[in-house]
Parts: C-alpha cells; sequence; structure tokens
C-alpha cells in the first residue's frame, strides 16, 4: 500500500531492458540508454550484435490510451506501401505492441528499428520538401488502409474543443478576460473552418512538424513518432508543419513554401484544404498548449506558465493571417 500514488512513474533501465529481452527475439543481453522524457518515455536500445533499436513506453495522457494498435496497424502498411517509416519490431509472439504493468497503470510499449540518417536541418529547403514529400506519400497510402477501430479521431472535439476545456479548467490562465479571448478566438476559428464544404479526410501523422523524421542518404525525409496520429482532417496534418514556421517567435515561411512544393509534387492540395491549413495553425497551437495543461498536476503550474501567453499568438495569427492573409 503505497501512500503517495504516483501519476506517472519512470523505470528503472534495467527493468526496461529485462522487458525487452523477455518479449523481443533480439540478440541479447540488449543494453538502453533514456533517450528523453516527455509525452512519452524514449530509450534508444543496443543488442548484442551492434543493432540499435528505439524503444517508446507510452505515457498515460488527458486524450484517453495510446491507441498503439491502430498506429501500428498503419506503419506495417506503410512500409509494406514503401513509404519510409520507422515500422514497429513484432514481439517474440508476433504482435506490433506490448503492454506492461507500471505503478500508475497499464502503458504500452512499441520497439522500433533506429533510422539511420541525420536530423533535418531548419534552414534547409531540400529537407523541407522532403517532409512534404513523404507526408504527401503518406496521404497517398492511407486511401487503402482500414483501421479497425481507431480510438482517436483528429475531429474538432479532439484537437480544440476538449484541449481548450483543459486550459480553461487547470487554472493555469487565471486572468478571466485571457480565458475569454481564447474561448473567443475557438470559436471563430471552429465556424470558418466548418464553412469550408469540402475539406479532406484521411489517415493523419498529427505531429509532422519537421522533426519526427531522418534524412536519409537518399535525402528521404523518413517519418517516426505517429503516437499523435488518427483518421483527421488532412489540413490539419499541413498546418502542423506551418504551425512549427511562426510558433513561438518564428516568422519564416520560406521553408513551409519548400514543403509544399515537396507535398504538391507527389498529391494536389485542393484550395479548400491550403485555406484551412492556415486556421488550422491556431488549432494546432491551442491543442498543444492543451496538452501541457493537462500536465500541470504532475509538472507544476510554474511549467506551464506560458500557456497564459499564448492569446497573443493567436490573436496576431487570425488577424494577420487569416482576415487578411499574406501567405
Amino acid at each position: 500500500m503505497l501512500d503517495f500514488d504516483p501519476l506517472y512513474s519512470t523505470p528503472q533501465v534495467a527493468a526496461i531492458e529485462q522487458f525487452i529481452d523477455r518479449h523481443y527475439p533480439l540478440a541479447g543481453p540488449v543494453s538502453c540508454r533514456m533517450l528523453q522524457r516527455g509525452l512519452n518515455d524514449v530509450y534508444l536500445a543496443r543488442g548484442s550484435n551492434g543493432e540499435r533499436y528505439v524503444f517508446r513506453l507510452s505515457h498515460r495522457r488527458a486524450r484517453g490510451p495510446a491507441d498503439v494498435k491502430t498506429e501500428t496497424a498503419l506503419l506495417a502498411h506503410l512500409s509494406q506501401s514503401g513509404v519510409p517509416v520507422a515500422a514497429p519490431i513484432p514481439t517474440r509472439e508476433g504482435r506490433l505492441f506490448v503492454q506492461g504493468q507500471a505503478p500508475e497503470g497499464v502503458r504500452q510499449a512499441v520497439l522500433f528499428r533506429a533510422i539511420d540518417g541525420r536530423k533535418p536541418d531548419t534552414t534547409d529547403a531540400g529537407d523541407a520538401r522532403a517532409n512534404g514529400k513523404t507526408l504527401a506519400l503518406l496521404h497517398n497510402a492511407a486511401e487503402t488502409f482500414q483501421p479497425d477501430g481507431a480510438l482517436h479521431r483528429l475531429d474538432l472535439e479532439h484537437l480544440l474543443h476538449r484541449p481548450l476545456a483543459r486550459i480553461c479548467d487547470s487554472g493555469v490562465v487565471e486572468d478571466a478576460d485571457v480565458r475569454r479571448d481564447l474561448e473567443d478566438i475557438a470559436a471563430r476559428t471552429a465556424k470558418a473552418i466548418e464553412a469550408f464544404a469540402n475539406l479532406s479526410w484521411t489517415y493523419c501523422h498529427g505531429d509532422c512538424h519537421g522533426f519526427n523524421a531522418r534524412i536519409n542518404d537518399a535525402g528521404e525525409a523518413v517519418f517516426f513518432d505517429f503516437d499523435d496520429g488518427g483518421p483527421g482532417y488532412l489540413a490539419y496534418d499541413l498546418s502542423v508543419f506551418l504551425w512549427a514556421q511562426t510558433s513561438f517567435d518564428r516568422r519564416s515561411t520560406a521553408m513551409w513554401d519548400a514543403f509544399v512544393d515537396g507535398y504538391r509534387a507527389v498529391r494536389p492540395i485542393t484550395p479548400d484544404d491550403f485555406e484551412a491549413a492556415h486556421r488550422f495553425v491556431i488549432v494546432r497551437h491551442i491543442w498543444l498548449m492543451g496538452e501541457y495543461a493537462s500536465r500541470a498536476r504532475e509538472w507544476g503550474s510554474e511549467a506551464v506558465g506560458w500557456i497564459a501567453r499564448e492569446a497573443n499568438f493567436l490573436r496576431q495569427w487570425e488577424t494577420g493571417r487569416c482576415v487578411e492573409r499574406l501567405l
């Protein structure tokens, strides 16, 4: 009986090594080191033969459980379709994911072969085009993927309304006027998006901001980190890259232009999807704010205090890029 029930626990590295050895047919013993702790815990694993792997232990999140069943099925489909992605490695029993017990409850785990290649360069138009091309290939292959009971749909309820509620309920934004501003911006954005008659729907990567990829020797962007994916708006999947170029005091749109060129070299973008992507920048930012607000009890309100200042970016984007869009 614990005196303090955990919201979140960090496993010992030795326990991760034993877990991998128990469930995966790798050349053992496996050695690990933690790469990052965040929305997931990620470890670099090495087999005794020198082969490198990435082990991801899903975090329990406010959105609900990780949809590793659909995610790993998609990755297997994409890999078989020739899309450059980090595909999951089957367990000894042939499953693409496995579950383990932690003090706070069940957590899902996936093992991937490590991707060779370098990190994308933020100022390299070729890398941006490569990201756009791989996203287009992903969307093409998604047309023949049939998700079996996907847990999350990347609709406005998932991406906008529930994250906004988490922000308001967290207590991080203490100023009532700022909360009203956020609610008004979200309402106007939802109305504008719903006014588009023919927005495309696809299976989304969900986090294609340019850095969930490695650039291989062939110049391809090999995608990983599909944890936030799901069936949703294609315009949202495009918007994440634009958001990454323009949020948090970044001002460049040159890489967005290159990204769009790369995408269009493989697959056209409808006028409605392109226009809606600019609205979805607001959705993406509120989604991220909601993710961090949901961690206030775990990380502390000081660590997520930046959320209260983000209404300024949203207002500026709405008035400068949506009402009189310059892009």
